[in-house]
């Protein structure tokens, strides 16, 4: 008896431990970005920051085109994957346990084990030519790295959905087969009508990941600061532009860019999260 009590005592302070070791490290965290970001954002001026300019002869080092490069490429990564992971989620669900349900999860538990880097190797070398023969330009684009960004996310979006739906398709089947719906029609009219939440959550969470990655941007994209007026245009994200900078820059006005571009980040992700939990209430009630 006193050696369950001693290891539910270890159990919970580990815990305890743990969650509050999290919560000081986010907590360090928002304080060391926001801590670098403000003075900059005071020193060389709000407008100067959030300006479309960025030309560093003029002493011009606005981010706020790198700011729209991030949402156009997640949000149209988002558009690609969205689709597919639903159809796919649905398409195993219904199918069960069958051998081709099997080597489609294999395959896309593949995906998600493969290296950004391998991703960004095999766009280069497979998708740019398609998209400079196609599109013009130099096939580093924002098409190309929307597509290879969508392809990133979808074994998380599929992953989160898939469990969603397998719970509600588990309590709603016996109902649904007296009735004499077929499995599909038992997801389409059943299942799906009930699962906004987790459809959110996959869509949020494939906008975070979209959003934070790094090496696909940085290969794919181009590089270009400005606004793109099209498919085949390039772009800079934030994350990729804090790569560079850190890589090619040690202090001054382009390297204090970089907690600018860190603190929209994280206002992004806050943000994200704020709006999340209100449609999510919106919905419940």
């Amino acid at each position: 008896m006193k050696h369950l009590k001693f290891y539910d005592w270890l159990t919970k302070s580990i815990i305890y431990s743990s969650t509050l070791l999290v919560l000081i490290s986010i907590g360090l965290l928002f304080i060391a970005i926001i801590g670098f970001a403000v003075p900059v954002l005071i020193n060389d001026g709000l407008l100067n920051s959030l300006q479309l300019a960025w030309n560093p002869k003029n002493n011009e080092y606005g981010i706020l085109a790198i700011f729209i490069g991030t949402c156009l490429v997640s949000f149209l990564a988002l558009i690609f994957a969205t689709p597919i992971a639903l159809v796919t989620t649905l398409w195993l669900v219904g199918l069960g346990k069958g051998f081709p349900c099997l080597i489609i999860l294999y395959l896309i538990r593949i995906m998600a084990s493969i290296p950004t880097v391998v991703y960004g190797f095999i766009a280069i070398f497979l998708l740019t030519p398609i998209i400079r023969n196609g599109l013009g330009g130099s096939g580093l684009s924002w098409l190309t790295a929307s597509i290879m960004v969508a392809l990133l996310i979808l074994p998380t979006m599929v992953f989160i959905l898939l469990t969603g739906f397998e719970a509600q398709f588990k309590r709603m089947q016996l109902c649904g087969t007296a009735l004499g719906l077929t499995p599909f029609e038992i997801l389409c009219h059943l299942v799906l009508p009930t699962s906004y939440q987790t459809m959110i959550a996959a869509i949020l969470l494939g906008m975070g990941r979209a959003m934070g990655d790094t090496l696909l941007p940085l290969m794919l994209a181009g590089n270009a600061i400005h606004i793109p007026s099209g498919l085949s245009d390039n772009l800079r994200t934030l994350t990729a532009h804090m790569a560079l900078v850190t890589a090619n820059e040690v202090g001054g006005a382009a390297y204090n860019s970089l907690f600018v571009a860190g603190l929209l980040l994280l206002l992004i992700s806050v943000s994200i999260r704020l709006i999340s939990q209100k449609i999510l209430s919106h919905l419940s009630r």
